[in-house]
Formats: C-alpha cells, sequence, structure tokens
C-alpha cells in the first residue's frame, strides 16, 4: 500500500530497538519504566510496549481510561489539578495517585482508598533545561511543591516525584538528583518510591546509558526505595517521520515558500512554540553551496505557520515529497483540527516492509470536537 499523504509513519524496527534499550536499562538497575501518555500515546503500538513495560502514567481522566483499556492496568497518575467531578473516576482507576499541592492533596486525600499508593510532586529547582516554556524548575514554577512548603510529611504519603528534564542526559540527572537530596533527603527514609519523571533521553545516540544505571543503582541502594522514570520521547524517539507533500511554491519578494499538505500550527506545533527546526529526509536544514533554498509554509490561514529556509538539492515542484524526520514522540499527541486543515493519516511501517495504514480522519473527526 502506497503511504498517503500527509501520513505519520512509525517504523516498528525502530520502536521495538528502542524498547529493548528501555528494558535493559530497567533491568540492570534494578528500576520500573513506565510509558508517559504525554510524549506518545499511540495505542495500536502497545501491544509492542507491554511486551517491555508494565506501566504508564496519565496526566488526565482520558489517559487513565486508555491506560486501563489499552495497557491493560491501572495508571500511575499525576494532574496538575484534579478536578473535584472527576477525581472519583480517576483515582478508582489509578495504582498511584501523586498531588500538584498541598491544597489538593487536603481537599481529595480522604476519597483515596488504601490500596492507591500517594504522591507528592516536588520542585527540586534545577534543571538543564533553557527554554523557559518547557521549564518546570523555575522557584516561581506553578508544578511541583518547593521545600520551604514542604516542613512536613502529610499522612500517607509514601512517594516524591519530580519532572524537571526535558531531552536530557544522564549528568543533568546527576545534577538534579544533588539538588533533590539536598532540598528533600531527610523525607526519603519514610519513602516507599521515588518517581523521577520524563525527559531521561537514554534512546540517543551517544547518550551514557552505563552512568544512567550506575546513577540510578546507587540512588535505590542508598535511600531503599523504588525508583520509577516515565520517559515519553525516549521510547519514540527517531522512530518515524511525517510524510507530506508540496500543493504549490509561492514566489513573493524574492522568497520562494513550498506550501505542503500539513501544518506546522496544527500538526507541528513545537516547530514553532520551542521553537526548533526538524530534519528532513530530502532536504537540508543548514545552507549547502549550490543547492536551492525554500521556506517551507503549511496550509492553514496562520500568517507564522512556516519555517524560514531549508535547502534542496533540485528546484522544488508541485507534488514533490517533504518528510519531516522524528515526528512520532511529543508531537502526533499535539495536533489540533484548527482551520479545518486535514489531519494526518497515521501508519505503521512493518519490519517486513509492509505499510500498514491504521488510521484515517475526515469531517466527522472535525465536527465531532465543535458544536
Amino acid at each position: 500500500m502506497k503511504i498517503p499523504s500527509p501520513c505519520f509513519v512509525l517504523e516498528e524496527s525502530k520502536l521495538i530497538q528502542n524498547l529493548k534499550l528501555i528494558d535493559s536499562v530497567q533491568k540492570k538497575a534494578g528500576i520500573e519504566i513506565i510509558l508517559a501518555f504525554k510524549g506518545f500515546s499511540m495505542w495500536s503500538a502497545f501491544p509492542w510496549v507491554k511486551q517491555y513495560v508494565k506501566g504508564a502514567t496519565a496526566s488526565s481522566l482520558n489517559e487513565v481510561i486508555l491506560c486501563n483499556e489499552e495497557m491493560g492496568v491501572k495508571s500511575h497518575t499525576y494532574c496538575v489539578a484534579y478536578g473535584a467531578d472527576e477525581f472519583k473516576e480517576i483515582v478508582a482507576n489509578s495504582s498511584h495517585i501523586t498531588f500538584n499541592s498541598l491544597s489538593q492533596y487536603h481537599q481529595f486525600i480522604d476519597q483515596v482508598p488504601s490500596e492507591v499508593s500517594v504522591g507528592l510532586r516536588v520542585n527540586p529547582e534545577w534543571s538543564d533545561v533553557e527554554t523557559d516554556l518547557y521549564n518546570p524548575s523555575s522557584p516561581v514554577s506553578r508544578l511541583g511543591i518547593s521545600s520551604k512548603h514542604l516542613e512536613n510529611l502529610p499522612d500517607r504519603v509514601e512517594g516524591l516525584h519530580f519532572h524537571v528534564l526535558c531531552e536530557s542526559d544522564s549528568h543533568a540527572l546527576e545534577n538534579v538528583l544533588k539538588s533533590f537530596e539536598e532540598k528533600f533527603g531527610h523525607f526519603l527514609p519514610k519513602m516507599k518510591w521515588v518517581n523521577m519523571g520524563g525527559g531521561h533521553l537514554m534512546t540517543r545516540q551517544g547518550y551514557d546509558t552505563d552512568h544512567l544505571i550506575q546513577l540510578l543503582t546507587n540512588f535505590r541502594k542508598k535511600h531503599g526505595v523504588h525508583v520509577i522514570l516515565e520517559p515519553g520521547s525516549a521510547f519514540a524517539w527517531q522512530t518515524g517521520d511525517l510524510h507530506t507533500s508540496i500543493l504549490d511554491v509561492v514566489d513573493n519578494g524574492g522568497k520562494k515558500t513550498a506550501i505542503f499538505d500539513g501544518s506546522f500550527t496544527c500538526h507541528m506545533p513545537d516547530c514553532l512554540e520551542m521553537p526548533y527546526r526538524p530534519k528532513l529526509e530530502n532536504g537540508s536544514e543548514k545552507k549547502v553551496e549550490g543547492w536551492h533554498p525554500y521556506r517551507l509554509g503549511g496550509v492553514s490561514c496562520l500568517a507564522g505557520d512556516f519555517l524560514d529556509d531549508y535547502w534542496f538539492e533540485e528546484p522544488l515542484k508541485v507534488g514533490d515529497a517533504i518528510v519531516f524526520k522524528d515526528m512520532i514522540h511529543y508531537t502526533m499527541v499535539k495536533t489540533s483540527t484548527f482551520n479545518g486543515v486535514k489531519h494526518p493519516s497515521i501508519g505503521i511501517l512493518k519490519e517486513n516492509g509492509e505499510f500498514q495504514l491504521i488510521k484515517t480522519f475526515g469531517y466527522q473527526d472535525f465536527k465531532s470536537r465543535l458544536s
């Protein structure tokens, strides 16, 4: 079957390669790694995921339900704030429940069954994340409790959770742990578990997994706690692309813009928010002498739905393919139907080279999000 355009395409072999590495880390370090849905929630791939990890973390009622239905287990649940109308259903389908603030803890703790493990999210106030939009560790962050506001542990709290990394290495985690131990270490003798959140990009080429394993092993043994990691990007890192094609080439003011049948605004928002420039399968994000420069523009009517020059060996024309690399993690989960722009299909490239179309989207998908 031919890959339609636009289409997110996950490659089975690359996902399995990542899963094997993740499984190796958790076994060697004696810890638990679970899947963070906020980074990767393509549930058609969960049959593979479940062969290597046994749990997942949810940050909303919808993700809790997805975990129960498609992972077949209750979720480790952390929400920035729980709504009173949803909490009963959330906690009934969670194995762990983590509160972002003491006020939320006091509001809901009496509704938490005894078999559900209770945790608090804390802020170690250290991170290597340089983009403010993605940095949860500032002293004024809304995410987590600072040490000055946590003098004593409330009843039933048996776990601490932090999440301050983003596509970081093991040496960044080492610095976080130093700050975490300095600010919250006196609570650890009373803890059963510590959840170190996500941002551990162990599947990136060059990541020092041996150092990560040593860090986690030492921490686990030193404090006698169960250690949990919940990466999102690491699972789906470099496992697939967004396939698009050119609809038009516009030349205004001496600047050529190739309009493709997708959208940064609708389908790749981090390209504008972060911002970052994705690599292309058939072009260069950096200038190449003698190649042809083009802006790449999406089909939404937002004026800023474009990225500045990419370079191509040959002039672009209508029908040419534009393949954006590494668009499975933290991209598919953020798409929208703004402007009614056609949502990319979703497919899987099997290990045998066969393409399997999993999902297409149409008018009813767009309409059902509105009223």
